[in-house]
């Protein structure tokens, strides 16, 4: 088993730092510049909607493998060996998947390349939160947020990209193949610079523990239910928002896209600036505030006028900020077990981005997706009750305060 390292050297520990922002980021671009093509590959392969969304699910079904094998191997190997792992399963799997869309292949060898790169994203993001909350412990202030922000960052950069090269028409067989060569590359150097793994402690009694009992843990399954309820606020908000102002307020289509970019950008700039705040005020109070601010900004996208509605993109992007990287930091908070934890709460909380977006469709259909919505508010408020979970363990050296 990987014990946490004790890291000493400031300038090893800010080495660690910059690579896990870089892996995080990297992350994000990988991911987008698969999913900027999207319209390319309904296109190619003459899929209709529906269709897409099943080939799609590939990449669910994979991370489902993924997230729960993450933990017992992160747990036993350390987080830069499976990071690098999850990028040499996942990048030749969305090469696969280019390519063979290029071709126009059968769609079951595209999906064979997105079960691939869902399963190394499984892996890869296990590992990488795990790594997260090393350095974070190490420096003994709360800076999860920035590594789920530089995520954030790097799928604008994937996005912006991939719309580039769409509007130059490069073939996705070979933008793909170059992103993903570019981000294996990034990675392999990146994780040389993760803080050192120690050796395994044989005598650990955790060490005997079944892999499978952090799922038997209340704390671990209300963190993870937290962190669902996180994920659904910004995953909703991610597939929906721009529909909701063209739908719902009537809005033009770039006005819709203007929207979810303000909630975009207002959910980055919340995961940069809030760790000033965990510091100051501790977890519970802050996540409080973050959970109630996204139920008012829904609110005002829901039942506001189309300009409050962009006041509560940004409030509902604000509200979104924390509630996940927060969740990791809290299911990292005895390292011991924090490998096995944070893939439980990774699987659970990766369940809102499978059963979300369908939910949320099939109520669109029934009441319009603007008012659909109303189930964030729901969700959040339900995340508000379960917030105390997030409290530090016992121990001084804890990040986010005692509250």
């Amino acid at each position: 088993m990987q014990a946490l390292p004790v890291v000493d050297d400031a300038r090893v520990l800010k080495r660690s730092r910059n690579a896990t922002l870089a892996v995080f980021g990297t992350c994000g671009f990988a991911f987008a510049s698969w999913m900027s093509r999207v319209p390319d590959v309904k296109a190619e392969l003459h899929l209709t909607p529906g269709r897409l969304s099943v080939l799609l699910l590939a990449i669910s079904a994979g991370s489902v493998l993924g997230l729960p094998l993450a933990g017992r191997l992160t747990h036993h190997v350390g987080a830069a060996a499976v990071v690098r792992l999850g990028a040499v399963i996942s990048m030749p799997g969305v090469v696969l998947a280019g390519i063979a869309v290029q071709a126009r292949a059968s769609l079951l060898v595209v999906a064979g390349g997105l079960l691939l790169l869902g399963l190394g994203f499984g892996l890869w993001d296990v590992a990488q939160n795990l790594e997260g909350s090393i350095v974070e412990r190490a420096r003994g202030r709360a800076i999860m947020p920035w590594f789920h922000a530089a995520y954030s960052l790097g799928t604008v950069l994937g996005a912006v990209a991939g719309a580039l090269l769409t509007y130059l028409r490069t073939p996705i067989g070979v933008h793909v193949p170059i992103a993903a060569a570019l981000c294996l590359g990034v990675i392999i150097w990146s994780t040389s610079s993760f803080v050192p793994a120690v050796a395994p402690d044989e005598a650990s009694p955790a060490e005997h523990r079944k892999w499978w009992s952090a799922w038997t843990e209340a704390r671990t399954l209300l963190i993870g239910l937290m962190v669902l309820a996180a994920a659904f606020t910004e995953g909703s908000a991610n597939d929906w928002m721009a529909v909701a102002f063209v739908d719902g307020h009537h809005a033009a289509k770039a006005i819709g896209v203007v929207a979810l970019a303000v909630f975009l950008s207002f959910m980055t700039l919340g995961r940069i600036l809030g760790t000033r705040l965990l510091d100051r005020y501790g977890r519970v109070p802050v996540l409080r505030s973050m959970f109630s601010a996204a139920v008012v900004g829904c609110v005002l996208v829901v039942f506001g006028y189309t300009w409050l509605a962009f006041v509560g993109a940004a409030v509902w992007g604000v509200g979104a900020s924390l509630g996940f990287p927060v969740g990791m930091s809290a299911a990292a908070d005895e390292p011991q077990r924090a490998a096995l934890r944070l893939s439980v709460v990774s699987t659970i909380g990766y369940t809102a981005f499978l059963a979300g977006p369908p939910l949320l469709g099939f109520l669109g259909d029934h009441v319009g997706v603007l008012h659909a919505l109303v189930t964030v508010g729901a969700v959040s408020v339900l995340a508000i009750l379960v917030v105390p979970v997030a409290k530090p363990q016992n121990d001084d050296r804890l990040v986010g305060g005692t509250r």
